[in-house]
């Protein structure tokens, strides 16, 4: 991998760094621990902020004529306004950041399947929602990898959390250099990763890199990260990577006997069904790219698009959904 600047990650202060949680623990987390040596941290605890102190009495997210409130049963005020002002600040105060780690199912930090109460009162029904503080990362920042710990104890999702980072991170330094050499390098190196994730955002993505109507760097470039964005915005599914793959198989396919194709072919069908995970399939063909020199494949991100260090299959077995 090309040496890069050190992702900028914004991560929920009670996973491990301070004991701020509302009853005055932390919750020490074990990939938030093993990333700190890979990404720079800025830690945050939005309800800490706003003045709730530390042990504070719980506070719950509440639908109360149509509008989502941030409310303290105890002591039955509200906290919306201050949530949201200091979010709105926060946010605009982060000169870089490439993403954001967060408490799952708290009523500020919590990304997806946070209680909602539909009333006050202790005996009200719940759906499902987001925290406050979390939809505005969300709406400020779409484009960026945001996650909460619990969901990323699911491999796949981890991985991709990992790879959206690692990818956004070299976006901002392609930005840095303002120019249109870099762009098109970025979006060269990260051919089959694309391909592998949304073809059709890929298609996008190369028309607007080879800028026909001639626009500047800057006119561009936003455009550009809003359909990276959106190339990645989902988990990819088995049969684009195996498609992405077929691709690179066919550089050097020819030169393979029967059985080697047999073989590779079979890495596949294996991680198809699950057996294997994607690792297998991505050495089997970097090992022939090296073997046969294909310069231009040996420079794609797609085989490694974040530090192997960082590279670990354990799993809670538990699929979720990954869209935000």
């Amino acid at each position: 991998m090309q040496k890069l600047d050190l992702p900028q990650v914004v991560v929920s202060k009670c996973l491990g760094f301070s004991e701020c949680r509302y009853n005055g623990q932390t919750i020490p987390d074990k990939f938030v621990n093993k990333l700190k040596d890979y990404v720079e941290y800025k830690t945050v605890c939005a309800e800490v902020e706003i003045g709730l102190g530390v042990p504070r009495n719980p506070i719950r997210l509440v639908l109360e004529n149509d509008e989502i409130i941030l409310y303290q049963p105890a002591t039955e005020k509200e906290f919306t306004k201050e949530m949201i002002e200091f979010s709105a600040s926060f946010l605009d105060s982060l000169e870089e950041v490439d993403g954001f780690i967060l408490k799952g199912r708290s009523p500020s930090c919590g990304i997806k399947d946070v209680k909602v109460y539909l009333g006050k009162d202790k005996a009200s029904g719940s759906i499902k929602g987001i925290g406050i503080f979390a939809a505005e990362v969300v709406k400020k920042y779409p484009c960026l990898a945001i996650e909460e710990e619990g969901r990323l104890t699911n491999f796949r999702i981890r991985e991709h959390f990992l790879t959206k980072l690692y990818l956004m991170t070299k976006l901002r330094q392609v930005k840095k250099t303002k120019t249109m050499a870099a762009l098109v390098k970025f979006q060269a190196e990260n051919k089959y990763l694309l391909m592998a994730y949304n073809q059709k955002e890929q298609k996008i993505l190369g028309r607007i890199v080879a800028n026909h109507e001639k626009r500047s760097f800057d006119e561009l470039f936003d455009d550009y990260r809003n359909h990276l964005g959106a190339a990645f915005s989902k988990l990819p599914k088995y049969t684009n990577y195996i498609n992405a793959l077929t691709h690179i198989f066919g550089y050097f396919s020819e030169n393979l006997s029967a059985e080697e194709k047999k073989f590779v072919l079979g890495t596949f069908e294996k991680y198809k069904k699950g057996l294997i995970p994607l690792s297998v399939p991505i050495n089997v063909l970097e090992t022939y790219a090296i073997k046969y020199e294909q310069t231009y494949l040996l420079e794609q991100s797609i085989w490694e698009p974040f530090p192997q260090e960082l590279m670990d299959i354990s799993d809670t077995g538990k699929m979720e959904n990954l869209s935000v």
